[in-house]
């Protein structure tokens, strides 16, 4: 923003500068145009009365000391003729005279009384001004003078008033850059201080408010509104994520507590009421699982971590053996297939977690004989698929809002698995999106960063056993969570 403040303001000081100074010396070089014409046109009628009153007298030899000695004295060239246009004395000495000047079209027009001021090249293609006048005693015309002066003295001085002009220009353009500067630099200090406090903000910690002491007023509060906004923000979240993970400590011991007393009870009630007995220990288990979840939300949350490089291959071939005893339990087959992704960006742990709750999902909904793959694409792209039920397009949108479960399940998950998930794919980078599954079921299609392999700190990644298959006896699992 400095740059673009710097060059505005520049390019407004070329255009007043452009505005004053290029019709200055286009006036200046008109004035010193004007004025050599008319000293020339003088000179020119001075001598034009002297070589006539020569010319009327007779007084022929004294022409060439008369135009000899005026142009020794002023650097002109004088040529005088008689009234039929022949060459009477000429102040250059390499000239002839005798010779006829009668068919050039000024020495003609001052041989009919029209005097003619005009510019002309002359023989070294040089610009000369050029003023011939008749010789004139009333009306009888005797002969004529044509006086010349080279334009070399008047362009000179109108270059070096331009010169000046541009000297005057560069100067006020330097001073003009540095006064603009000083002021963009003034007006965009609390406009940097304010980006480097927004960023940190972003990071989750304001260590450095913004400058309220310098720049415009407007600016200046502007400042002290976002560092009143940031500590209010910063405050709301700290008591927010203090009270989620000591509301998670607190209440873990009383639900213990709770279903130790309820499952006391079981010898003294009465049979019929047993059934009720054990949804309410279902109640209270789901509700001390509800607050593992928010107990972990409130890690991950007010932990700050960096993704690093992890093996992908690696982890997919570890958690799919873990999980092949419980999917057999339950009749179910989990396949690893696609070609190996190799590294990509995760934060420490976070590739264990998103695998094991997607696969708890997917194991919850899948029916007896059904498949869950773990498909990978080029593109570190990562699919879980299974075989369920599915999920309709509104309930996709909001399923990893937290707390929320579908409509139409009746299992006793706690809706913070997929926001935990989420949470974390965003942590490392990437992105998640649940996509209806070809047939029936769900498509997780998870996208991370590829990265760079390191040969020299990454352990041998293992062989890709390929897809595995197992079943053993079926255990009842239904919905999403």
């Amino acid at each position: 923003m400095t740059r673009r403040l710097v060059v505005s303001y520049l390019a407004l000081a070329v255009l007043v500068l452009a505005a004053l100074e290029i019709p200055l010396g286009c006036l200046y070089a008109r004035g010193e145009t004007s004025r050599a014409s008319q000293s020339v046109e003088r000179d020119a009628s001075m001598l034009a009365e002297v070589t006539e009153e020569n010319i009327e007298k007779g007084q022929l030899a004294a022409l060439p000391d008369v135009v000899g000695d005026y142009a020794t004295r002023t650097g002109g060239h004088v040529v005088v003729t008689d009234k039929q246009g022949i060459v009477l004395a000429d102040s250059d000495p390499a000239s002839r005279t005798g010779i006829s000047l009668a068919a050039q079209p000024d020495i003609a027009r001052a041989l009919h009384n029209q005097p003619t001021v005009t510019t002309t090249t002359d023989s070294h293609g040089r610009d000369v001004l050029s003023a011939t006048l008749p010789g004139t005693s009333g009306t009888t015309i005797r002969g004529t003078l044509r006086l010349s002066y080279p334009l070399d003295q008047v362009s000179t001085r109108v270059h070096r008033i331009w010169g000046a002009l541009a000297l005057a220009g560069a100067c006020i353009l330097a001073a003009v850059a540095v006064v603009a500067f000083s002021l963009a630099r003034w007006i965009t200090r609390p406009l940097r201080t304010l980006e480097a406090a927004t960023t940190q903000l972003a990071d989750g910690h304001l260590a450095h408010p913004p400058d309220t002491t310098t720049g415009p007023p407007e600016l200046r509060r502007l400042a002290t509104s976002f560092t009143h906004t940031a500590t209010r923000l910063q405050h709301l979240l700290n008591a927010q994520q203090a009270f989620a993970s000591e509301a998670s400590h607190q209440l873990k011991t009383p639900l213990t507590a709770l279903r130790l007393r309820l499952e006391n009870f079981e010898p003294h009630l009465h049979p019929r009421a047993h059934g009720s007995l054990e949804e309410a220990v279902g109640e209270v288990e789901r509700l001390g699982r509800m607050v593992q979840g928010l107990l972990a939300l409130a890690r991950l949350e007010n932990t700050a971590t960096t993704p690093e490089p992890v093996d992908l291959d690696a982890v997919l071939t570890d958690r799919v053996a873990m999980w092949e005893p419980l999917a057999a339990e339950q009749y179910v087959a989990i396949d690893l297939t696609g070609p190996p992704i190799g590294q990509v960006w995760a934060i420490p742990g976070a590739l264990e977690q998103i695998i094991d709750n997607l696969l708890a999902n997917a194991l919850r909904v899948s029916p007896p004989s059904t498949t869950i793959t773990l498909h990978r694409t080029t593109g570190s792209e990562l699919h879980i698929i299974d075989q369920g039920p599915g999920m309709n397009e509104a309930d996709r949108e909001r399923a990893f809002d937290r707390f929320w479960r579908s409509s139409d399940s009746h299992h006793d998950g706690t809706g913070l698995g997929l926001p935990i998930v989420r949470h974390l794919v965003d942590a490392s980078g990437g992105s998640i999106t649940l996509h209806p599954a070809p047939g029936t079921g769900l498509d997780a299609r998870i996208q991370l960063r590829p990265a760079p392999t390191r040969r020299s700190t990454m352990p041998p990644r293992r062989e890709d056993p390929g897809p595995r298959r197992t079943r053993s006896r079926r255990t009842q699992a239904t919905g999403r969570g």
